[in-house]
């Protein structure tokens, strides 16, 4: 099919007819292409997005997988693996063919990320780089559950990264008291780190709470909703997994700390936030308090390991552990194995007792 000439702008523009997935004949038109042949480009891939024709641009099918997400995921999670995509996949593989890509091309892609090193001189760290290669990942995977591509050249290439790089950073209980000890003279900054480390629930569930969640009379705190802020707005979602949503029992200390905070919120309405803060606000406290106190700084996510290490000290199982944190129990075994020493003393223990009385 032809391509146009503009008169007035001496631009290009693709204009033709094809059929729409209703079996509508429409019109498709397309302007400002620097020339003939990009215009004429565009034309071919969106005709071969349009049939799922697999020798498309990676770029061309990247669309599509796009318009197939978008609405399936929570908004900040597509944004994040929006961003990936469009700052650290496509630059690299957006001219090559859909289903000429191969495992060689996976790796050359991977030494690049490997080789990365900002002006600080620092590379991406090992939890990043398994990130990115796992979008990339998902992109042929999705290929070929929905387009019928034959191979995954990502999965072929191997993976690099970790899931869990580095040691996960928690404090014990005395570190916490002297941290909680600085943010007294605060008490939005007090209350909320007391929530965070007593129940161990995730930031944005923190800021997501109303009056409403809580149940003061039977000691219970429902975890039903997520806040995020995305641009200028704030945006109010479902948790992160359906085992996210869960009711947890609440020291009888923390109710009543609870209880004294939103008394001192004037006006408070059921279903306003009750920490109508930033992220960016607690991460400067944390920065005040750990300081103040001199115990090591910490990321906030770090509160919630914190909680589940001190649950694990004092020995409740993996799978409670995981129903009061809205975890899988097997995520709680694996990751933080390294946190039940005393478990594996009891267990060896026990099979030599075992041992002795098999042999008299």
């Amino acid at each position: 099919m032809p391509a146009y000439k503009d008169k007035k702008t001496g631009k290009w523009y693709a204009s033709f007819y094809c059929m729409n997935w209703k079996g509508v004949r429409e019109k498709k038109m397309k302007r400002g292409f620097e020339t003939k042949k990009a215009a004429l480009e565009w034309e071919r891939e969106f005709l071969r997005q349009s049939k799922a024709d697999l020798d498309m641009r990676f770029d061309t099918f990247v669309e599509l997988y796009v318009t197939d997400l978008k609405q399936r995921l929570r908004e900040n999670t597509f944004l994040t693996k929006e961003s990936i995509i469009y700052k650290k996949v496509l630059p690299y593989f957006k001219e090559k063919k859909l289903n000429t890509i191969t495992a060689k091309d996976v790796i050359k892609w991977q030494n690049e990320l490997l080789a990365y090193r900002d002006e600080n001189g620092k590379p991406y760290s090992k939890t990043y780089l398994k990130t990115i290669h796992n979008q990339l990942s998902a992109i042929f995977n999705h290929a070929i559950r929905y387009y019928d591509l034959k191979s995954n050249p990502a999965a072929k290439a191997g993976h690099i990264g970790e899931k869990e790089a580095g040691e996960m950073d928690f404090w014990t209980k005395e570190e916490y008291k002297l941290f909680a000890n600085e943010m007294m003279d605060k008490p939005k900054s007090f209350y909320a780190f007391e929530v965070l480390y007593w129940c161990g629930i995730r930031l944005g569930e923190l800021l997501a709470l109303t009056p409403a969640d809580f149940d003061f009379e039977n000691g219970l705190l429902r975890i039903n909703k997520s806040y995020q802020r995305i641009g200028t707005r704030d945006v109010i979602t479902e948790p992160k997994t359906k085992k996210s949503i869960r009711t947890i029992k609440l020291p009888t200390f923390l109710c009543e700390e609870i209880k004294e905070y939103l008394g001192m919120l004037y006006g408070i309405k059921p279903t306003d936030r009750m920490f109508p803060i930033s992220k960016s606000f607690l991460h400067h406290e944390m920065d005040r308090g750990s300081a103040a106190a001199g115990v090591k700084r910490i990321k906030i996510h770090g509160l919630r390991h914190s909680h589940i290490s001190h649950l694990i000290d004092l020995g409740f199982s993996a799978v409670a552990i995981a129903d009061r944190v809205g975890h899988e129990s097997i995520d709680i075994t694996y990751r933080y194995a390294h946190l039940f020493p005393s478990k594996q003393v009891d267990m060896a223990n026990k099979l030599e007792n075992e041992r002795i009385d098999l042999i008299g």
